[in-house]
């Protein structure tokens, strides 16, 4: 009865999503202060009502009820409490329906926390909210239904794919759909904007804490996502250039574009065409990415569907929010008037610059997902897209925006002098040609590339430092002062330089482990050694073991260095019965500069416990995943800025906090 109640939940929001958006958009035209009022309630109601029936799948997943068809097809009686609760958006109709909670709960979180909006501009936003949902919830309810009954009922299901049965898998989808669907909101108030046909800094404020909100949170599913790919497919990378990450990439590049605009217009009152154009792209690239892939457009090692009809439908559905929103951007972004101006020279260009570099690399990543499709549509020829074609347009690119972004954060607003910044910028440019010079040293020839990758990312450390030093005055005012000043710095200010300096540390991460991998690949039986790196596996023994619902295949290796015993590594291959399916469990000793990641692989017929086994050592990675967390925590700063905390009304600004603020 539970999944019936469910069902029925799933249907009314339907209802419900349909009054709301006609009273958010017909009250907020007709100035109709009753039928705006009712769009508030609406949306507590739709978010109340998918988040029940959200639970009601979970439940079913819970009980293992595999009278629902995707219970049985996603879910096993002996699989873990944990898995069970991922296998509830661990495919197609269960991700639709976390994708429409989070869309319902975000809408009613509009709703009660923005209550200080423009009643006309808040029904808009809350409308053009409602109509998102009406979209999904009629394509959940008519061609994704996740409550669908079977008949005759199964003893038992096929089990959650063994690859998707991690903890990384387990929470790495949920922030990573707050990420995707929070750009709705963002879409909401661009649309809204539109409507109203005005943007002003006011309007920058209510939308900027949805976007650092989202964007904080697709980081945070990025990072775990990178981290589940290291780790569980057994490759030994961090990023394939693979369908589904590009699917997150893309969005994650929209959404960082949109948050540098929105604080121009926030403190210039400028870019404001350009700024909603960027909020449309960011949730147009996230249904875009996110449901294309899941449909078999577009082949995955992790994609959850291989539904052309169902695809189909879903471009359909994009197409429709995207075409509309740009229709209405054609007809209405003339009117949107720039306020104050800017010089050539100032902060304001650099933030343009930092968006155009942005959005370059966004068009190339979408090009380079998606031409394969066209390809074979249009011309009948299969191409694949691989690493080389993204690296080439990545890397420089990804250069000039460091070499923008640290000169950019020493400019001031409105107006600013280049011989300035450069002194301003002196001690950056040495600490970054001493960094280059030892690379070049250590590195020795033949190593172009990571000078310059290693010399990018501590010109963007050294520059977000040096920001937040010079706004303090450290070395040029006593320590109690500079206390002082730092306790006055705003929230946002920190959390910027935060998120930048994390950025710096990803790309050293990336250079070291990209440029300075060392690895090994020898059949070992016990007893055997293999060195790499400098360190010393040893090969111990080899354990069968029986779990919950799956066989474990465990080796022991011993790992020494310079004849001293550092630890043990476990790598392992399982075997699930029921999937029918291997996977490995790569063993990595993960420290803040390198790591050792072994692999064991197949059986060889030298020996009955003789194994292929890989050995990876990866310098420097640990800044890559220690970088991630370093920008989620500078998206979290930020947020907790009482200028962006959704409905806080305005606080008078201590003198202090203006004055470092200022300078």
């Amino acid at each position: 009865m539970t999944v019936e109640l469910g069902h029925y939940a799933l249907v009314l929001a339907f209802v419900v999503a349909l009054v709301q958006a006609a009273g958010g958009l017909w009250g907020a035209h007709a100035k109709n202060p009753h039928a705006m009022a009712l769009a508030g309630p609406a949306a507590v109601a739709q978010g109340t009502l998918t988040l029940f029936a959200f639970f009601m799948l979970m439940n079913a997943y819970l009980t293992s009820d595999f009278s629902v068809a995707n219970v049985y097809n996603n879910s096993h009686s002996a699989k873990p409490l944990i898995y069970k609760i991922a296998g509830v958006w661990g495919n197609h109709e269960g991700s639709m329906l976390l994708w429409i909670m989070v869309l319902g709960f975000l809408g009613a979180l509009v709703a009660t926390l923005d209550r200080n909006l423009p009643p006309t501009l808040r029904a808009r936003v809350l409308g053009v909210q409602a109509l998102i949902a009406v979209g999904f919830l009629a394509f959940s309810l008519f061609t994704s239904n996740p409550f669908e009954r079977m008949d005759p009922v199964p003893l038992d299901g096929r089990d959650l794919n063994p690859l998707l049965q991690d903890p990384g898998l387990a929470f790495h989808p949920p922030f990573l759909y707050l990420g995707f669907v929070g750009f709705s909101v963002a879409f909401s108030f661009g649309v809204a904007a539109l409507l109203e046909g005005r943007v002003d800094p006011a309007w920058a404020r209510w939308v900027r804490p949805w976007t650092l909100g989202a964007w904080t949170s697709l980081t945070l599913g990025i990072a775990m996502g990178s981290w589940w790919a290291y780790y569980e497919l057994g490759w030994g990378g961090f990023w394939f250039w693979d369908p589904v990450e590009n699917a997150s990439l893309m969005p994650w590049l929209a959404g960082t574009a949109l948050l540098h605009s929105a604080a121009v217009v926030e403190k210039r009152d400028t870019l404001k065409a350009w700024t909603i154009l960027m909020a449309i792209t960011a949730f147009t690239t996230s249904v875009l990415g996110t449901f294309v892939v899941r449909s078999g457009l577009l082949t995955s090692v992790h994609a959850f569907a291989n539904d052309p009809e169902r695809g189909t439908l879903l471009l359909i559905l994009c197409l429709l929010m995207t075409g509309g929103a740009l229709t209405l951007y054609a007809m209405r972004a003339s009117a949107l008037r720039p306020g104050g101006g800017f010089h050539t020279v100032s902060r304001e260009t650099a933030l343009v610059v930092n968006n155009l570099l942005l959005s370059v690399l966004l068009f190339a990543v979408m090009i380079g997902t998606f031409w394969p499709i066209f390809a074979e549509v249009f011309f009948g020829d299969r191409v694949s897209v691989g690493a080389p074609y993204y690296n080439r347009i990545a890397v420089p690119l990804t250069v000039l925006l460091a070499l923008a972004m640290s000169f950019g954060m020493q400019l001031p607003w409105k107006r600013a002098q280049l011989r300035s910044a450069a002194r301003r910028l002196r001690t950056a440019v040495a600490i970054t040609v001493a960094a280059m010079a030892l690379v070049l040293w250590l590195a020795g020839q033949g190593k172009a590339l990571s000078v310059i990758g290693i010399g990018m990312g501590v010109w963007i450390v050294a520059g977000a430092v040096l920001d937040v030093a010079l706004r303090i005055k450290v070395g040029s005012a006593s320590v109690g002062e500079v206390a002082r000043r730092a306790g006055g710095l705003p929230r946002s200010a920190w959390g910027g330089a935060i998120a930048h300096g994390g950025l710096g540390l990803i790309i050293i991460g990336i250079v070291g482990t990209t440029i300075w991998v060392t690895e090994r690949v020898e059949v070992m039986k016990p007893g055997d050694r293999l060195t790499v790196a400098g360190y010393e596996l040893s090969y111990d023994r080899l354990e069968q073991r029986e779990i919950a619902n799956y066989q474990a295949e465990t080796a022991t290796f011993t790992l020494s260095r310079e004849g001293r015993k550092i630890d043990e590594m476990f790598p392992e291959r399982r075997w699930y019965p029921v999937a029918e399916m291997a996977t490995t469990e790569a063993a990595i000793r993960l420290t803040l500069l390198d790591d050792l990641y072994v692999v064991l692989g197949d059986p060889r017929d030298s020996a009955p416990e003789a194994r292929v086994v890989r050995a990876y050592h990866h310098p420097l990675v640990g800044l890559l995943w220690g970088g991630s967390l370093t920008m989620v925590l500078g998206g979290l700063i930020s947020l907790s800025d009482r200028r962006y905390r959704i409905g806080a009304p305005a606080r008078k600004a201590k003198p202090i906090a203006d004055a470092v603020a200022a300078e």
